[in-house]
């Protein structure tokens, strides 16, 4: 979990970082990040101890007694299997109930925090144009950050002239309620310009002060709030009930794409409202067909005919064309729903799943700790976590289908749990390197075996052909 927090809070630290965030603000987020995370991390937590346990229970060879006593396998995994298929109805429940409003929680806040403006900070001889309407420069600030030297102030009014603003030293401070700037200048002056933007003929109006308060509003750099239900259409955001409902909803709107081309094509298909007409169901004698289409128009008319067909293809393909993108927006939006269906699912299997593959690995390579077990649980979930992602991606785009897409890493890690189960049931050395270095040493001596061999067949060959009588 403080991985996977981690890598969203890398992912998003130039967003997040200079914004003046306040601790209640970063708990929230960290809460609901750690909600969201628990599809990622709740299966491989469950390979990695699975491995875990039953390697300590083969290193100790603990594994080995009870198989001894007589008790196969299977029947020790009965109990941890059942507190798997407790912990993958949890996650269910969790995928169904919980992760939905995280999800809507953390697209609202983090939209808020994406759009914020950084926190107020005024650094010595920069042009700060954070707020609305001013430029300010400041020539040095105190150590106490509150005293200031050689301060400029441009106001930008979009007319001839922008306003400015210069004085000597001041007092900069931020209102106790953090909604307002102010500025205590002295000694200074303050220059306007004044007239018709029209012309050239202005006023310059120079007012000089000894001391002179200028305040800002600083509303725009407190974090908006804005409403969950701006998110709340997110197929991410709904639970099955909701994403049934959402399905059948746009399914059934399959009838409006037919009546929209009969009403945005058809107009300029005039001939197919000319069935009706008898002329039309009557066949043509022969006398009244022409070799050519040409023919039947005058000379006279056949551009402007050229070119009011051409029109029409041309309206025809823009209208097709159109609803077309729609179409495939809304296939787009209704596979968008389905994925997110099944991920209620897959969740749940995967814990299963992982579980079936750790159990037996971890019995098989009888490795505790956090060494090889960490090792074999990050390669396989690895697999699993790419499967899922690429698979996710082919049901998107319709390479494939939404069931075989999103659940292809079940499917293709299903057969592997079952081969693993089998081997540890009969002490498989699948993992263990001494057998693998006794088969690479047969493999390496086959050569000199194999002409071991030729040469005893040609000895014995040889010694047949001089002991048989000759002619």
């Amino acid at each position: 979990m403080f991985v996977l927090v981690m890598q969203f809070f890398w992912l998003y630290i130039d967003d997040l970082v200079g914004k003046g965030l306040e601790l209640s603000i970063i708990l929230q987020l960290i809460v609901y990040v750690a909600a969201n995370v628990i599809p990622l991390a709740l299966p491989i937590a469950l390979l990695l101890s699975s491995i875990m346990t039953f390697g300590n229970l083969g290193e100790t060879f603990e594994i080995v007694a009870i198989k001894s006593a007589g008790i196969p396998l299977l029947r020790f995994m009965q109990p941890l299997l059942i507190v798997t298929l407790l912990i993958s109805g949890i996650a269910f429940l969790f995928s169904n109930n919980i992760i939905p409003v995280a999800q809507l929680k953390l697209a609202t806040i983090k939209y808020n925090i994406i759009v914020s403006k950084p926190s107020f900070d005024i650094k010595e001889g920069v042009f700060y144009d954070k707020i609305e309407g001013y430029v300010i420069k400041l020539g040095k600030k105190d150590k106490d950050d509150s005293t200031i030297h050689d301060i400029v102030i441009y106001e930008k009014n979009y007319n001839l002239q922008d306003n400015i603003l210069i004085a000597n030293n001041g007092i900069m401070r931020v209102t106790p309620d953090k909604q307002f700037l102010e500025f205590i200048l002295n000694d200074g002056v303050r220059y306007t310009e004044r007239g018709n933007r029209l012309t050239t003929n202005t006023e310059l109006i120079r007012l000089g002060f000894k001391t002179y308060k200028k305040v800002f509003d600083l509303k725009s750099f407190s974090m908006s709030s804005t409403a969950d239900s701006a998110f709340r259409y997110d197929p991410k955001m709904l639970s099955i009930r909701q994403l049934n409902t959402s399905i059948d909803s746009l399914h059934k709107m399959d009838s409006v794409w037919y009546k929209r081309t009969l009403t945005e094509v058809n107009p300029y298909l005039l001939f197919t409202g000319m069935e009706a007409d008898s002329l039309w169901k009557k066949p043509l004698p022969e006398k009244s067909y022409t070799k050519s289409f040409d023919q039947d128009i005058p000379d006279s008319l056949r551009s402007l005919v050229y070119e009011l067909s051409l029109n029409q293809v041309k309206n025809i393909t823009s209208n097709i064309g159109m609803i077309a993108d729609d179409y495939y927006r809304k296939q787009q939006t209704i596979s968008s729903h389905e994925i997110e269906w099944h991920r209620k699912f897959t969740l749940s299997v995967a814990c299963l799943v992982l579980f079936l593959i750790g159990a037996p690995l971890g019995a098989i390579i009888r490795k505790g700790g956090l060494g090889a077990p960490l090792v074999f649980a990050i390669s396989f979930f690895v697999v699993f976590h790419l499967l899922n992602t690429f698979g996710e991606k082919l049901a998107h785009e319709g390479v494939t289908s939404i069931i075989v897409g999103m659940w292809l890493s079940t499917i293709l890690l299903i057969p592997v749990g079952v081969f693993l189960t089998y081997k540890a049931m009969r002490d498989s050395q699948l993992f263990n390197q001494e057998a693998y270095y006794r088969f690479f040493q047969l493999i390496k001596s086959f050569p000199a075996t194999l002409q071991q061999l030729f040469l005893s067949y040609s000895l014995k060959k040889s010694q047949h052909d001089h002991s048989r009588p000759k002619p």
